[in-house]
């Protein structure tokens, strides 16, 4: 439909001096800036399921104020026997990262500390089992513990990324008084200045699905998953980063995990022990300059670049990639040796031209001379894609196949079966470079939809759409008839309850929408922009894209006769340009 557009009216409207998302007339000192965490305060939405002798049960809901009181108000009374013990399990209604805070009222008797079990799940299903039950852990992050309760006052578990909360009261013939149980969501106190609606609500909740899941994995360092995986994954950074620029905008978080990542891997070592990680690195630094112009920040990486940009050079033998360490894209498709090769060439040759355009910038001709060299060599070689959808996409986007041919052949085979959540989104911008934006969006709708579907309020670290028939939610107990969408699946190192459920790579559909049907790219940092909207089926389209100097904003609208009105807003520092060619 893309290509069919005529524009039928342009309003291009451009604002006076745009105070700067970061409080100045230029992004110069940005990279600077630090968002600190904060903690909120939330309270559960519903009890999912009780059991025991719990009385005025409905008093856990209600909003309270942290403080033990003698007037012993709103108090929920559990009550165990010699043989009977009271639980309950909560829904706090969304994805949290954060901790769980018990306040407790006055007990007869006995001032003695109460001891209680918690269980924290990103379903109900893993809220409910046992240590080893279908894969559920610890790793990580405490979420299956056993805790004291001081009589008339508070105690608070560590941090983890949770949902569901289940508390069992251990202490047989005794009573427990709770007054409050309220969860410390910890977060990145910053505003979405990015935005996406349309006039399909499927879409936008999906955007902000994704916006949501990173926004969560935005910690102390960009983490990949906030129960599990809290780490700095380089090569999961992509799809987040390209999230941040989109939602976001500046965040300190990002260098500080780009500096974690290369302080941490002294050379010849691989970030993270993988060769494309390293390799992603030098891909997420191209991207960060181009959407903020530090330039003094990406002096500080020429050395370390220089001497990465060596070695993966080194490791290209007759225009084929030999990379050691672990040879990796994503886990679907890691067990296929020569889609991992096909993958390794391509993002190779992604990551040298990113590299041979930094180090122009740099003055760096020695390492741009390098990078071209090898690119030359490497582009004499194409190798098999063996039918896989990660490697056809990266073969796609570097030219090593021709984008139609990558879509016809392979991407577009099955529809969203065999999709992943990290590589899904260089399938997405494959499609988009074969001109195929509604299948896309059909793609978008149907994949990281079922998610929401399921009852997810974030998207997952794997997801197969062969899992949905007759799964439970992960907000519903799990029948004996039903399958458990998030214990019964799984593989590699995410099996059963181990799986993350707000997995930051899988945000690719957030930062895609905005960029291809939204149409916003930086072309020149911190200085031109285009706009190229695809709305494929969609009559209309809103949004903002965060740059140094403040959003753009851009409405598209679409007359029964596919006529499209385009509006645009932007700062006046910089340079907006409509493309109209498709």
């Amino acid at each position: 439909m893309a290509h069919r557009i005529r524009l039928y009216s342009i309003l291009l409207l451009v604002t006076g001096s745009c105070a700067s998302i970061f409080g100045q007339e230029s992004p110069k000192d940005a990279h600077r800036l630090i968002s600190p965490l904060t903690r909120e305060y939330r309270y559960p939405t519903k009890i999912i399921w009780s059991k025991g002798q719990i009385r005025d049960v409905d008093n856990i809901l209600i909003k309270g104020d942290g403080q033990a009181s003698l007037t012993n108000q709103h108090i929920v009374h559990l009550r165990n026997s010699v043989r009977d013990t009271a639980s309950i399990l909560l829904d706090f209604g969304k994805e949290i990262h954060g901790a769980v805070e018990i306040v407790t009222g006055a007990w007869a008797g006995s001032h003695n500390p109460r001891n209680i079990r918690i269980r924290l799940g990103e379903s109900v299903s893993e809220a409910m089992s046992e240590i080893g039950d279908k894969g559920a852990t610890n790793d990580h992050a405490m979420r299956d513990f056993n805790m004291q309760l001081p009589w008339l006052g508070k105690n608070q578990t560590g941090e983890s990324g949770f949902r569901f909360v289940r508390i069992d009261f251990l202490d047989r013939e005794s009573e427990l008084q709770l007054r409050e149980v309220r969860a410390i969501a910890t977060y990145r106190d910053v505003p979405y200045l990015g935005s996406f609606k349309s006039n399909d609500e499927r879409l936008n909740k999906i955007w902000e699905v994704g916006a949501y899941t990173v926004h969560l994995n935005m910690q102390d360092y960009l983490w990949d998953g906030i129960k599990r995986d809290r780490l700095v994954w380089v090569g999961d950074l992509h799809p987040e980063v390209a999230t941040v620029n989109a939602v976001f905008g500046y965040n300190d978080v990002v260098p500080k995990s780009l500096d974690l990542a290369r302080d941490a891997t002294p050379l010849p070592g691989w970030m993270c022990g993988i060769s494309t990680y390293s390799m992603w690195w030098i891909v997420l630094h191209h991207d960060w300059y181009m959407h903020h112009g530090h330039l003094e920040y990406l002096k500080e990486q020429g050395d370390y670049l220089k001497r990465l940009v060596a070695q993966i050079s080194s490791k290209v033998v007759d225009g084929k990639e030999q990379m050691d360490g672990f040879r990796f894209l994503d886990w679907p498709s890691s067990e296929d040796s020569l889609a991992v090769h096909a993958g390794l060439q391509a993002m190779t040759i992604l990551a040298l031209e990113k590299a041979a355009e930094l180090s122009q910038i740099l003055g760096d001709k020695d390492t741009e001379k390098l990078c071209n060299a090898t690119i030359r060599s490497m582009r004499n070689y194409t190798p098999k894609h063996n039918n896989s959808k990660q490697a056809a996409s990266l073969m796609s986007l570097v030219g090593l196949m021709k984008p139609k041919s990558a879509y016809d052949q392979v991407i577009s085979v099955g529809g969203a079966q065999n999709f992943s959540t990290f590589y899904g989104y260089y399938m997405l911008e494959a499609m988009a470079k074969a001109d195929r934006y509604q299948e896309a969006m059909d793609i978008i709708s149907q994949y990281w939809g079922a998610m929401l579907d399921l009852g997810a309020t974030t998207f997952w670290e794997d997801f197969n759409l062969q899992w949905i028939k007759n799964a439970s939610r992960i907000d519903e107990i799990v029948l004996d008839n039903k399958v458990d969408i998030h214990g019964d699946f799984g593989d590699y190192c995410y099996v059963g309850h181990r799986h993350s459920l707000c997995h930051g790579w899988a945000s690719g559909p957030t930062a895609w929408l905005s960029e291809h049907v939204l149409g916003v790219k930086v072309l020149v940092p911190a200085k031109k922009y285009t706009v190229s909207p695809h709305l494929g089926e969609l009559t209309y389209v809103e949004g903002t894209y965060p740059t140094p100097f403040g959003e753009i904003w851009v409405k598209h609208t679409k007359s029964d006769d596919g006529k499209i009105t385009t509006e645009i807003k932007a700062p006046k520092e910089l340079e907006v340009t409509l493309n109209t060619a498709r």
